[in-house]
């Protein structure tokens, strides 16, 4: 190795499926059942910092203001092995990350996470990756994660093998003046991680179902782009999120994530959808709701929120550029 500084820091942004991925193909490899499209997150984001150390006996990985269980350090020690192997470095690393909003409440932590963890580490080994090759590293932390490292709006092509399900950015940042306003009515710890929930896809008698029709959706969602049409995309993100969770909800045993926080806030959108509102919801592995409208309709819909008064936390996100590097670093 002729590199001196072993250390680097990523800040990656967690990203909303407006099309979403339940289930594998490949559990090792993450490979996706279905294709996926989502629009990454300005303000809910993953700061890591990476040193790889001769000093270091073991990996030293720790949160600021969180705590990471033992079966969460393993699994990022195991990725940091991932890359270990492939830039042959063979010493111990440091990890301390830092997450903007609350990690394991669907609202995407574990994508921007690995995300970060990826893009610092194979940059603190002296890899040099392309945007492609840092996707399916990333996707074999986090499936999610891949969509965490191209810019704006994305694509996770779904696959058949490592080499082929990776993310790329379809559309810039600037491309579609959207907002997610992240309604976040519980922060603690969800019961089943979507890593264990995805294991029992098969047993949902609608997976099938919700497989057969997704590629035509990746299509709707497409042309929706080319033509800007809000309402479309409103429709077509709030069905395939139900679509999703009825499909979590038959497994065995079922999940249920939402709670009743989440069902007030859907039927408040329903209401402000007759009122004339165009905001829409959708809603990851959680019971977290993101509520989807254009920048001009921002402020209202925030305000409708607050009025409901069963939040505990709303973060307005714009779509954003994807992970990146940072000179400064958490330690």
């Amino acid at each position: 190795m002729t590199k001196t500084t072993m250390k680097a820091t990523a800040i990656a942004p967690a990203n909303i499926a407006f099309i979403k991925y339940w289930g594998k193909q490949d559990e090792k490899l993450r490979l996706p059942l279905n294709a996926s499209f989502s629009m990454n997150l300005s303000e809910a984001v993953t700061t890591t910092t990476v040193e790889f150390s001769k000093n270091l006996a073991t990996d030293e990985i720790s949160a600021v203001n969180e705590v990471f269980s033992e079966k969460e350090k393993q699994r990022m020690s195991k990725h940091l092995d991932v890359i270990r192997k492939k830039a042959r470095v063979n010493l111990q690393a440091k990890v301390v990350t830092k997450n903007s909003f609350p990690k394991g409440t669907g609202a995407a932590a574990s994508a921007s996470g690995f995300a970060a963890l990826t893009v610092a580490a194979v940059s603190a080994s002296g890899l040099s990756l392309s945007e492609k090759e840092l996707t399916i590293l990333a996707r074999i932390g986090s499936g999610s994660a891949c969509r965490s490292i191209p810019d704006g709006f994305v694509l996770w092509e779904r696959g058949t093998d490592s080499e082929n399900s990776f993310a790329h950015s379809l559309y810039p940042p600037d491309y579609w003046d959207l907002r997610d306003v992240l309604v976040i009515v519980a922060s603690d710890m969800k019961k089943v991680l979507s890593t264990e929930g995805m294991s029992r896809v098969q047993t949902s008698p609608f997976l099938q179902s919700r497989l057969h029709g997704l590629p035509s959706k990746i299509k709707r969602m497409l042309t929706i782009f080319t033509k800007k049409d809000f309402a479309a995309l409103g429709n077509l993100i709030e069905e395939d999120s139900l679509n999703m969770h009825a499909v979590m909800m038959t497994q065995s045993p079922p999940i249920f994530y939402w709670n009743s926080a989440t069902l007030e806030i859907m039927h408040a959108v329903y209401e402000w959808h007759a009122q004339g509102l165009p905001v829409y919801f959708t809603i990851d592995a959680g019971p977290n709701v993101h509520l989807i409208c254009e920048a001009k309709d921002e402020q209202k819909v925030v305000e409708k929120v607050r009025q409901l008064g069963v939040v505990n936390e709303i973060v307005v996100n714009k779509p954003s550029k994807g992970a990146g590097l940072l000179n400064q670093h958490l330690f």
